[in-house]
């Protein structure tokens, strides 16, 4: 059974504080590892890399500045982000992006968040897991004059529609696939898109704690999605791809290494 790679969680979520221990026990049992852990502010992509530190080549770390966290972004956050982005355990800047659906940050703080960040992934040359929500226009502008510059970059959960994809896919980004494919009521475009994702550009996450697969039994009765239940994600994509499963293990889990570069980056000081 090849191990696959949860590109997508957020273990640092308070969902996790009474049995994270065993959450990650029962992912590696699953074999779900290694797990992308993700930062959505300075103070959690803080609490990432100090997580991903106790687990060497288990848990890896992102660092960046959520759209709903813009309002706080400035010099001192950025500075830390930066700091935060030469650490052996980040294996990419956000997340980071646009989301225009609850706004919790007014649109001109999270345009000037998402930019600074897009700068600084140029400048390192790091890759980039990016969110968008409600607001695909204006974020795929930004990515477009910015992709020159940029290395690698997955929208993480896609769930948008037809044009959506084959844009991103002409802007050569990677596409993280959620449970939201194993949804009947929200996933259906999702499960007649996923196929068009070439095989080298797609990826698979649980966002847990979020976005529990409705279609899971049993069901946890906390309601929690954890990395573990990531081989049900992946049994979905696969039959809406109808491919073997196995096949799209070993595909995704390639795509995943390669885009992250798992492993210390030569010449980083530890």
């Amino acid at each position: 059974m090849t191990d696959i790679v949860d590109i997508g969680a957020n273990l640092t979520n308070k969902a996790f504080r009474s049995d994270l221990d065993g959450v990650i026990e029962r992912a590696s049992a699953a074999g779900v590892r290694p797990i992308v852990v993700t930062g959505t502010s300075v103070d959690a992509s803080l609490a990432a890399v100090e997580l991903a530190q106790t687990r060497p080549g288990l848990l890896y770390a992102t660092a960046g500045i959520h759209p709903h966290h813009a309002r706080t972004f400035g010099p001192l956050a950025l500075a830390a982000l930066r700091q935060l982005a030469a650490k052996d355990e980040v294996v990419a800047l956000g997340e980071c992006g646009l989301d225009y659906n609850r706004n919790y940050s007014p649109a001109a703080d999270q345009l000037a968040c998402f930019e600074a960040q897009l700068e600084l992934a140029a400048e390192l040359g790091l890759p980039l897991f990016l969110h968008e929500r409600d607001a695909h226009e204006p974020f795929a502008r930004l990515i477009e004059r910015w992709r020159p510059k940029l290395a690698r970059a997955v929208v993480h959960c896609f769930t948008g529609d037809a044009a959506e994809l084959e844009r991103y896919l002409a802007l050569d980004l990677h596409i993280g696939i959620t449970g939201w494919i194993c949804d009947e009521r929200r996933g259906q475009e999702l499960k007649r898109l996923v196929g068009r994702i070439p095989a080298e550009r797609l990826m698979i996450e649980t966002d847990a704690p979020y976005l529990l697969p409705r279609d899971l039994s049993p069901k946890p009765p906390n309601g929690r999605n954890e990395p573990a239940f990531l081989r049900h994600v992946l049994s979905a994509v696969a039959a809406c791809r109808s491919e073997p499963v196995e096949a799209v293990a070993r595909a995704t889990t390639a795509t995943a290494a390669e885009f992250f570069g798992f492993g210390p980056r030569p010449g980083q000081n530890h």
